[in-house]
């Protein structure tokens, strides 16, 4: 409907809605009313002053004058929102505009809605013809005349049935068959010498195809009509013996004579239109067609034809017996409603084989091949929506409706084809424009991985701005003024300057954290190139943080930029960020000792990601450091997270140094500097190897005997290695050591003692005491 169509829609709700509140005011008080009537010669005075035009204008002055000076009602107040939105804000604004849109929406859908269903008329119609008896009567006359009626009808109708059915039969043998392409055979001969020897051949045996089935389609016509016309021969007598029985006495009174007719008329009506339906298509009709396809064709026809007719004939009888101007238009809508329904059901069960009569062949390219692939996948919303459409412009009876839903469909088809055609094309440019030169590529390697993450969201964006500029052009294309919603001071103008604003913030936040991303790893790239391996881990080690700040920081601006935007007033959003700040300063210590104790540990380069430490009892590698936490990768796999509030020491085995411990326990009567020696020369042969050779930082530094007692002597030292050579160094000196002393004879100490001592003579006494060995 037109626009003013709707406003005049909106004015009669609302003087209808003000016509009904005194109504509503007075009823309370009868009494008031019946006390403040006129008297006659009141009312004789009255109508002396209506009737005398001076008098009637000094009235209509008197009563301007005491309305212009009453006072103007108090507004009631207006509820606050629980958002900070400015009156003038974009976000009010929007919303106050939303809500209005969304009434008048309702409105208009409610008004439609009781335009269309007036079933109470229809319900109101069965009642009254249930409890009257003279109705009811006339409804048992109608029955069994109309039984008569298409008793004998019917009847006439199975014997001229009965004998069609040979010359029928002898048309259907008798009608051509359809011309099929032939297989082409290809003769033996020489190979062509161009292209254009072979081409036109398949062209030109089509065109010959099309032709002959043109003229086999002239050929069938006689027989096509012939038998058209025997199957309509039992329904005309059907009419004819019909007709004659209500032209006696059975056909009166009238009402009875039109209510017979409106029956007989439908079951002809919809016979003749399944007989076209296979005298069109069908194995014997003018267009012939599969058995499957045309049992198809023919199942569908006799559903929507069965219940159109039958519909528009019960309503008609509806009518003849008294129904309502009202309830007959709803019922006549139900019954089209529900013929358009399976349309709709057709449409959704054809909808892949149409497609794959639009969808363009799999050897073609292009805009055009593109266009059709896209409409072979969305024709059916399209035939539904015009399907539907069709029906609403009807059923609501528009003025010169279908010629404007030509408009709007042809118009709206326009619009997304060049919609479409212009995002592809703007899409191909963008895809052309983040293609990275290989120079460029080689001298920023990660810049073809950082474009890539944000080419999706910029085709999305691309595709979403040209398909609200379509959305727009539809609407105008549909008579709704909708340029008018972004000229200066509009809401369509503020919400597309806030729309912009917003995404140049979230631009240049995006920009700024991919350049401080790509400088953070090109310096660590940078500093371990240039063998700076400390620097550039320590980095390492601040780059999550450095980021998680940066993007905390990044969000927090965009975010109040656009609060901001939309008219929500950011400075008690600050004002309350800072108290709840406070409070959780103030409630959350170990939360902040955390913080300020991690700051320190990584400002004084404490840690780094892939040192060797204990901390708290728990030893393994530095995996993660984060603003609050230290995170561990023990021996066995086993991951440890250690809060820095609970950090009080921290060793730290990969500082530059890791010196292996030299400790061995020889037997007390062993040479020690003999052994000493075959611990230096152990540590020579180290140094020499090629594995060994960067591990040890110097020789063996032998500090001599450590600890002496009666069973053995401990020997000590250590041997300089770097911070990753301490184990590995350690435990291969130690497997030689063990080999080198199996083979000088030297006893390693063992851990148990011999002590010698004098068991007491038995009981029958003897001189000699013997010494017996006992280990412990």
């Amino acid at each position: 409907m037109s626009h003013k169509l709707v406003l005049a829609l909106l004015a009669a709700l609302f003087l209808a809605i003000s016509s009904f509140a005194p109504v509503r005011a007075e009823k309370p008080a009868p009494a008031a009313n019946q006390a403040a009537a006129l008297s006659p010669d009141e009312a004789k005075r009255a109508l002396e002053t209506l009737q005398d035009d001076k008098k009637r204008a000094q009235m209509i002055d008197t009563l301007r004058a005491i309305a212009n000076t009453s006072g103007p009602p108090q507004p009631a107040p207006e509820p606050k929102s629980p958002i900070p939105l400015a009156a003038d804000g974009l976000g009010a604004q929007l919303m106050l505009t939303v809500s209005e849109q969304i009434g008048e929406i309702s409105s208009e859908i409610a008004s439609m809605a009781r335009t269309i269903t007036h079933f109470p008329a229809f319900y109101y119609w069965i009642m009254r013809t249930a409890n009257d008896p003279a109705a009811y009567n006339l409804l048992i006359e109608i029955a069994w005349k109309l039984a008569l009626v298409l008793g004998c009808a019917l009847a006439a109708e199975w014997v001229i049935f009965r004998l069609i059915r040979r010359p029928v039969a002898f048309l259907e043998g008798r009608v051509p068959e359809t011309a099929r392409l032939p297989v082409q055979a290809l003769p033996i001969a020489d190979p062509p010498s161009s292209v254009a020897d072979v081409t036109p051949a398949p062209e030109l045996q089509k065109r010959r195809h099309s032709l002959a089935r043109i003229w086999q389609v002239m050929l069938r016509l006689p027989f096509v009509l012939g038998r058209f016309a025997l199957e309509l021969l039992p329904v005309l007598v059907l009419v004819g013996v019909a007709t004659a029985l209500l032209g006696t006495e059975i056909g009166e009174p009238t009402t009875v004579r039109l209510v017979i007719l409106a029956v007989v008329n439908a079951y002809a009506f919809s016979r003749g239109l399944i007989c076209l339906v296979r005298a069109l298509a069908g194995p014997f009709g003018l267009f012939p067609v599969r058995a499957e396809t045309a049992a198809y064709i023919e199942i569908w026809a006799r559903r929507i034809v069965g219940v159109g007719v039958t519909g528009i004939a019960f309503a008609n009888v509806a009518l003849l017996l008294g129904l309502h101007r009202a309830g007959y238009a709803a019922l006549l809508r139900m019954v089209m409603l529900v013929v358009h329904l399976f349309i709709v059901v057709i449409i959704l069960q054809c909808r892949r084989q149409v497609a794959e009569a639009i969808r363009a062949p799999a050897d073609r390219q292009g805009i055009a091949a593109g266009m059709r692939n896209r409409i072979a996948g969305g024709w059916h919303y399209l035939a539904i929506a015009l399907d539907l459409a069709l029906w609403a412009v009807w059923a609501l009876n528009i003025r010169n409706g279908y010629s404007l839903l030509l408009q709007y469909f042809v118009g709206t088809v326009v619009v997304a084809l060049i919609t479409r055609v212009a995002i592809m094309l703007t899409l191909g440019l963008i895809d052309r424009g983040f293609r990275i030169k290989p120079e460029i590529l080689q001298r920023f390697p990660g810049l073809e991985v950082r474009a890539n993450r944000y080419l999706p969201m910029l085709r999305k964006i691309v595709s979403g701005v040209i398909a609200f500029i379509g959305f727009v052009a539809v609407l105008e294309v549909w008579g709704v003024d909708a340029i008018v919603w972004f000229y200066g001071g509009q809401i369509g103008g503020r919400l597309i300057s806030a729309v912009v604003t917003i995404g140049i913030a979230v631009s240049i936040a995006a920009a700024i954290w991919e350049i401080s991303n790509a400088l953070l790893d090109r310096q660590i790239n940078a500093l371990s190139r240039d063998g700076h391996y400390a620097r550039a881990a320590r980095l390492r080690t601040f780059q999550p943080m450095l980021r998680t700040a940066l993007l905390c920081l990044i969000a927090t601006v965009v975010g109040l930029t656009a609060l901001s935007e939309i008219g929500v007033n950011v400075a008690p959003l600050l004002a309350g960020a800072g108290i709840v700040g406070i409070a959780i300063g103030f409630g959350s210590q170990k939360l902040v000792q955390d913080l300020i104790t991690g700051l320190f540990l990584l400002l004084e380069n404490t840690v780094q990601v892939g040192d060797n430490v204990s901390v708290s009892g728990l030893s393994g590698v530095v995996e993660n450091v984060s603003i609050r936490t230290i995170r561990l990768r023990a021996g066995d796999g086993a991951v440890h997270i250690v809060p820095f509030s609970a950090v009080t020491t921290i060793t730290n085995a990969s500082r530059g140094a890791g010196n292996a411990s030299v400790s061995v326990n020889v037997a007390y009567r062993e040479d020690t500097d003999r052994a000493g020696q075959i611990l230096k020369d152990i540590v020579d042969e180290m140094r020499r190897e090629a594995d060994f050779r960067a591990l040890i930082r110097g020789d063996l530094e032998l500090w001599g005997v450590d600890k002496v007692d009666g069973a053995m002597v401990s020997i000590v030292g250590q041997i300089r290695c770097t911070e990753a050579g301490r184990w590995p160094v350690q435990r291969e000196f130690n497997r030689r050591m063990k080999q080198r002393f199996q083979q000088h004879g030297i006893e390693v100490a063992s851990a148990t003692q011999t002590i010698l001592m004098h068991v007491a003579p038995p009981a029958e006494g003897t001189t000699n005491l013997t010494p017996r060995r006992a280990a412990g």
